[in-house]
């Protein structure tokens, strides 16, 4: 029997989940305790939510149009790198469903869609999208682009036309699409999209923008012969042509492992439709890259159209586009391997396609050496505040690329990789690897920076500590520095002089996601007990997650306040507060997609009671508080993108 053709055997229906008189199964549990003094972390909580609300909408009021789309007078598409720019346009907004997923406003929704829409015109108007998906280009830049409309498609699963939309997307990449060789099992190309494979990486000569792309990294294409500097290929234009048509020739076709990222849109196709086809390709295609890593100790990054390793780079496994000698290395390598995985885990129950992305992330330890902060590679800004502040001379740090002399660009390992594959694992052996991490770590891994990068991540170290028993004091900090930085960017906002309407050369298009406001790694952690999507592409894979039961909508209800302090193998912990005087009624729901199946919950000293299935329902009198333990199995049922409410 094939792997990609077991799902059914190993994905039991879900139980306990909808059923037809229209109110979802579990007991219904009543806070008795009285709140005589609210939590710091229940108030800074509801004060981030009601800050961030006003956030995002001056954000709108002064950077987007009635139609939703960004003030933005000029085009893309010219140039050496015309291909680039799809996703920055939907970037400013991509957590913004994931604010109203958690119990942001209800207008956010609309906003959110509106903006989604309105980007989506102004796009297909600059040529850059094909039937409202990008025509082609990487899958560590297409990831970033779609998490918006991944956000979307879970915060409202009942919008036929995004459903419509997710099948016809995802299909661009199965079996009969443009994309998808179903005899070698791979994508033709490193830029795949709505138009099919788009060989190279420019419509133009030389080929390749490389003085934009590459200068701040040095050459990725090792025996090239005669070029050593980007000085020499500024100086003449024969050797630039010559060296661009080398690199479309070596990493302009074929597959490379970055297009993992493509499994998200049949994954997000199936969680809408349950249509079988889509959780067979996801199997099939990361099985595929399974097998290229079988006998090799790192997994490869590319394979030719012949369905060869290193087909068209003299036989490297390492050298292809966004893979282990690219810029970012084990950025895109370990983003993609976990993407892909977690994914066909998700819809085949199959925890063997874990060891994929183990596997890039035990490669670098081999190699890891204690380095100074002085040398740090290129992709070291984010871990300036902790090693700026740590005592020791120096910490562990992994190599983030290789190339023909070897492992090289030794910078700390990025946290959210290994936190993101523990969290959805929950296996020792990941949670080993962190403790592996952390103790060659010699900076405070309990700390908290007040620090905003574009993905909004990066307090993955204090957050597992939290979860460990050994930083009690997270929350508070954290939620006081999730207010910080989204001040900051309202400050920001309101002082900014530049002209949003004029073109690229005073405006730079990653202008609006350094401004935007919202501000959800916090909320993930502490509502939830998840980390922050992976910005390349990941699904949302939220430990638990909430619906207001009176409205009928996502997200915690006013006035409640949620924190989640442990997520240890054999139960789960849920601690909930209404600081309003109005009862309120939720759902605490197992997973994102109701896959996880709770078997007791006990309500705070009380005795164990049956669930048998992914909900509870919690009744909250109010200035009342509970805490729930839950006994919980991870991925027992049949994971789905549905409403609970939802007929089955």
């Amino acid at each position: 029997m094939t792997r990609e053709r077991v799902y059914s055997m190993l994905r039991p229906e879900r139980t306990g989940g909808t059923h037809t008189t229209g109110e979802p199964h579990g007991p219904l549990l009543k806070a008795t305790r009285r709140v005589t003094d609210v939590p710091v972390w229940a108030r800074l909580e509801r004060e981030l939510f009601a800050a961030q609300d006003k956030a995002w909408r001056l954000f709108a009021d002064r950077y987007t149009e009635g139609d939703g789309r960004l003030v933005f007078r000029d085009t893309l598409g010219q140039g050496l790198d015309g291909r680039d720019g799809v996703d920055d346009f939907y970037e400013p907004f991509f957590n913004w469903p994931t604010l109203y997923l958690l119990g942001g406003s209800p207008e956010l929704l609309t906003a959110s869609r509106r903006h989604w829409q309105g980007v989506t015109a102004q796009l297909t108007e600059m040529g850059m999208l094909v039937d409202g998906l990008e025509r082609g280009y990487d899958w560590f830049h297409q990831g970033e682009g779609l998490l918006l409309f991944y956000g979307l498609c879970l915060a409202d699963p009942g919008d036929p036309e995004l459903r419509e939309l997710a099948l016809r997307f995802a299909d661009f990449y199965l079996p009969g699409g443009p994309n998808y060789d179903s005899g070698h099992r791979l994508l033709r190309a490193p830029h795949n999209g709505a138009a099919g494979p788009r060989y190279g990486f420019s419509d133009e000569e030389p080929y390749f923008p490389w003085s934009l792309a590459l200068h701040p990294y040095g050459l990725p294409l090792d025996g090239f012969e005669g070029v050593t500097s980007f000085g020499q290929l500024a100086a003449s234009p024969e050797l630039a042509r010559s060296y661009g048509r080398a690199m479309w020739d070596r990493m302009g076709r074929g597959d490379t492992i970055a297009n993992l990222g493509a499994t998200g849109l049949a994954t997000n196709a199936f969680l809408l439709s349950g249509e079988q086809r889509y959780a067979d390709w996801v199997a099939e295609y990361v099985s595929a890259w399974q097998e290229r890593l079988t006998g090799r100790e790192v997994v490869p990054d590319n394979v030719g159209l012949d369905g060869v390793v290193g087909q068209y780079l003299e036989g490297r496994w390492y050298g292809g586009h966004y893979g282990w000698s690219w810029p970012h290395g084990l950025s895109p390598v370990g983003s993609s391997t976990v993407v892909g995985a977690a994914n066909a885990t998700l819809l085949t129950g199959d925890r063997g396609f874990l060891d994929l992305a183990r596997n890039p992330l035990d490669a670098v330890l081999r190699h890891a050496e204690q380095r100074g902060a002085d040398e740090m590679g290129t992709l070291g800004e984010r871990w300036e505040p902790h090693l700026r502040s740590m005592t020791a001379g120096r910490t562990l740090m992994v190599p983030q690329r290789h190339n023909d002399s070897g492992w090289f660009d030794f910078t700390v390992m990025p946290g959210q990789l290994p936190l993101s594959l523990w969290h959805f694992s929950r296996e020792e052996s990941d949670r080993e690897r962190i403790e592996q991490l952390r103790a060659g770590s010699n900076w405070d891994w309990k700390a908290v920076h007040t620090q905003r990068i574009k993905d909004e991540a990066g307090h993955e170290e204090p957050w597992y500590e939290f979860l460990h028993g050994r930083n009690p004091g997270f929350p508070e900090r954290m939620l006081r520095s999730a207010l910080a930085s989204c001040a900051e960017r309202v400050a920001a906002i309101e002082g900014d002089t530049v002209d949003p309407a004029v073109g690229p050369d005073a405006l730079d298009i990653h202008h609006w996601q350094h401004l935007n406001p919202v501000v959800t790694e916090a909320l993930l952690q502490l509502t939830t007990g998840s980390p922050q999507v992976l910005y390349n592409g990941g699904l949302t894979h939220l430990h638990v997650r909430y619906f207001d039961a009176d409205t009928r909508r996502p997200g915690l209800p006013q006035d409640v306040a949620a924190l989640v302090p442990d997520i240890r193998p054999d139960h789960t912990v849920v601690e909930l507060v209404n600081l309003g005087g109005e009862a309120r009624t939720l759902l605490v729901q197992a997973g994102s997609f109701a896959e996880h199946h709770v078997a007791t919950v006990r309500v705070d000293d009380g005795p164990e009671q049956p669930v048998d299935g992914p909900f509870c329902r919690v009744e909250l009198a109010g200035n009342t508080c509970v805490r729930l333990t839950l006994t919980m199995t991870l991925r027992a049922g049949r994971a789905a993108c549905a409403s609970p409410w939802e007929t089955a």
